[in-house]
């Protein structure tokens, strides 16, 4: 009778834990180095699972997104020019959709439709449906070396940051092509638009600053100070703050939208890029390549509450 209540114990604890595990959100962290991606589950702190179930994806893996369901993973491998398809559930690699020369950064659309990755070398951005895995298009950035490229909430806009040429593409997706060209000095890099409005901030690496830009206007309206060599950018779902990370300097920026100013820097990792908040914005997850580890921020207390080691060089998180 007593191994038949344990048994039923071991049973219930193990469904509770499923339960649990199921509800969290996953985030997923491309490991440049070593060719995986950790899947961390936001409701332990830990890595639960690394992609794929053996050997590596790439050998030089950037970005990584997953679709709404998180039935697959689809991986940047810049060396072999491709968007790697990765089941999230048997760990196995699907296919490998070649997309361009060098592509880095990628999004996926709010809708879940569509993924965008920017291909440097080409200077272009791949179009790739979320559904059938299939390259839909190619669209030419009037700006070179693409690097990060942005879905605006309504998917009708892509932002696309121009490290080369330092300035941004905004491209009208329907119609496939670059429709504008906004200068901003500084070397780009990350971006990210603030919720229900026309304005985006970017990271722009040589001037230790992001930029707040007016997308309309076609211009950039005001540069707040941040720290060395910020990479990475990533608005709340609230749109009242905006985390900025900082390469050069180990730290998070958190921006006030409402007065444009600095309110906090926090500490993370080395080199610390790719970020993402949880659905709830409760935490916020920030790569550290440096340090092998992803950072957790507590976004009421703004303070680091856990670093989770991961692969080699994590490049970036997201989480569906």
């Amino acid at each position: 009778m007593l191994r038949t209540f344990e048994s039923w114990a071991m049973s219930a604890l193990v469904l509770a834990i499923t339960a649990a595990t199921a509800e969290a959100d996953v985030a997923y962290v491309a490991n440049q180095g070593g060719g995986t991606v950790s899947m961390i589950d936001t409701s332990l702190d830990q890595v639960t699972r690394t992609l794929p179930n053996q050997g590596s994806i790439g050998a030089k893996v950037q970005a990584v997104v997953a679709n709404p369901t998180q039935t697959r993973a689809f991986v940047v491998d810049a060396d072999a020019g491709t968007l790697v398809v990765v089941d999230s559930a048997t760990g196995k690699i699907e296919q490998s959709v070649a997309v361009g020369k060098a592509p880095e950064g990628a999004s996926i659309a709010p809708s879940g439709k569509l993924i965008a990755v920017c291909i440097e070398d080409d200077d272009a951005v791949a179009i790739v449906d979320v559904a059938s895995a299939k390259l839909l298009q190619k669209v030419h950035t009037q700006g070179s070396n693409p690097e990060h490229c942005v879905f605006s909430g309504d998917d009708r806009w892509l932002l696309v940051s121009n490290e080369n040429s330092s300035n941004l593409d905004l491209i009208d997706v329907k119609a496939g092509r670059s429709v504008a060209v906004i200068p901003d000095p500084g070397h780009p890099r990350g971006l990210t638009w603030l919720p229900h409005q026309s304005l985006a901030y970017v990271a722009n690496e040589h001037t230790g600053a992001v930029d707040v830009v007016d997308v309309d206007a076609r211009s950039v309206v005001q540069s707040i100070n941040t720290g060395l060599r910020p990479a990475g950018a990533l608005a709340a779902a609230d749109g009242k703050h905006v985390f900025v990370s900082n390469g050069g300097s180990g730290t998070v920026t958190v921006i006030d939208t409402a007065t444009r100013s600095a309110v906090t820097t926090i500490s993370v990792g080395k080199r610390p890029w790719g970020m993402a908040l949880t659905h709830d914005g409760k935490k916020l997850y920030v790569a550290n390549g440096r340090s092998n580890s992803v950072s957790v921020i507590d976004t009421a207390t703004l303070a680091v509450i856990k670093e989770i080691p991961v692969g080699v060089l994590p490049w970036g998180v997201s989480i569906p």
